[in-house]
């Protein structure tokens, strides 16, 4: 259920935003004859593969999320203007449907636009858990808030190629250099909005969401810009592995781009060719292993900024709870043979995944799914046989953020 209450200037009132309660004062330039409004949405049984992970936004869609973050943004700031805030949304949602005339729409299936909303979403979220526990000087204000924003906002914008220079090639291409173009792309937005005093350090931030520059080595000019910086990298990685497709995306989206990157194989200190991922059934088996080294980049370099998560969401860490979920199904594939044809989610399309030509991938995981279902019963008909030795392990499961598991062989 979601609840939005438009309250009279003179009144204090409740509102559920995001999925939980918070006290919140009156909107600035709310009229006094404004009616109170309440939507009660009855929430679907399962969540939809275009939703966020609270299952309440849809993050194929821009004005969805601004919407949204809008709303944490004045419960937390009555007198804040959140027009900037939207205008960057839209500025950015137009960049990459290629829009704007010095760049071409976006081609990165898998770092799509989709994949920019789920992550500002998700940094709106985590700010605003911080705010509601640093009441102090240390909370970050506004301005910092939409600092942050932008910041997230921007941090894929690298992918995008330059029109009439850039023609040739695929975004993925620039996935080893994609953080310092983005920093590029955020530094003359931030220039051209009147953000100038902050465009350089903006700039810098940028770099806690890649591997381009090591985090700790990375200069700021005090602790609660870090904060900004572990909140968007850490948002960076919540969003997308709770994705409800993430699985799938990777199989038949990123390994993709780990190819044109230059990701999917490497040299050594010999110059010797050395494979990292084989396959994109290989990158599946080895998403598991992937998650235990991002988990303790959350928990270290990052320093635990994904706990805001639980703050802002009353105490449960949804984000945490849904990437857990994939994560376990991730292993319970590899245990069953790594059948792909259990991937049986269709990710949604925004741009940058419509671009996407026919998906060799994506038709073989396809296949192999329809050859599952020949050959054992269709789960969408037997719900109640949807991999019970997976509920079994998900009611007795260890929990990993408390004793990491053993790695495997």
């Amino acid at each position: 259920m979601a609840l939005h209450v438009c309250s009279l200037r003179q009144m204090q009132s409740t509102a559920t935003i995001s999925g939980k309660e918070t006290s919140q004062s009156p909107h600035q330039n709310t009229p006094a004859s404004c009616s109170i409004l309440i939507m009660e949405k009855k929430q679907p049984k399962f969540r939809r593969n275009d939703y966020d992970v609270n299952n309440t936004v849809n993050v194929t869609d821009p004005a969805s999320v601004s919407d949204a973050i809008e709303s944490l943004f004045l419960d937390l700031y009555p007198q804040a203007r959140p027009e900037p805030l939207k205008k960057a949304i839209d500025y950015i949602s137009k960049l990459y449907r290629g829009g704007n005339p010095d760049f071409a729409p976006c081609d990165t299936a898998y770092h799509d636009l989709q994949h920019i909303m789920d992550v500002t979403l998700a940094s709106a979220r985590l700010m605003d858990g911080y705010e509601r526990t640093h009441k102090d000087g240390s909370a970050l204000g506004a301005e910092l808030f939409m600092f942050g924003t932008l910041i997230a906002l921007f941090h894929d914008s690298g992918y995008l190629r330059k029109r009439g220079q850039e023609d040739d090639k695929h975004g993925a291409e620039f996935t080893l250099v994609h953080v310092s173009r983005s920093a590029e792309m955020l530094k003359q937005y931030m220039n051209e909005i009147g953000m100038n005093d902050l465009s350089e350090t903006a700039a810098s931030l940028v770099h806690f969401t890649g591997y381009e520059v090591p985090v700790e080595r990375i200069v700021v000019p005090s602790q609660v810009y870090r904060t900004i910086g572990n909140i968007v990298a850490t948002a960076d990685i919540l969003a997308q592995m709770s994705d409800r497709c993430y699985l799938e995306k990777c199989h038949d989206r990123l390994y993709t781009e780990f190819v044109l990157g230059g990701i999917a194989k490497k040299r050594d200190e010999l110059g010797n060719e050395q494979v990292v991922f084989a396959s994109p059934q290989d990158l599946v088996i080895k998403t598991p292993g992937f998650y235990q080294g991002a988990k303790k980049r959350m928990d270290d370099t990052l320093e635990g900024a994904h706990l805001y998560g639980e703050k802002h969401f009353n105490g449960e860490h949804i984000y945490l709870d849904a990437v857990e979920s994939n994560i376990q199904f991730a292993e319970y594939v590899v245990e069953n043979k790594a059948d792909i044809g259990m991937l049986q989610r269709t990710p949604p399309k925004t741009p940058g995944s419509d671009q996407e030509q026919a998906s060799p991938d994506a038709d073989s995981r396809n296949q192999q799914v329809q050859d599952r279902r020949e050959r054992s019963t269709d789960r969408r008909k037997n719900p109640e046989q949807r991999y019970p030795e997976l509920l079994e392990r998900r009611k007795n499961k260890t929990d990993r953020r408390k004793t990491p598991p053993e790695s495997k062989e």
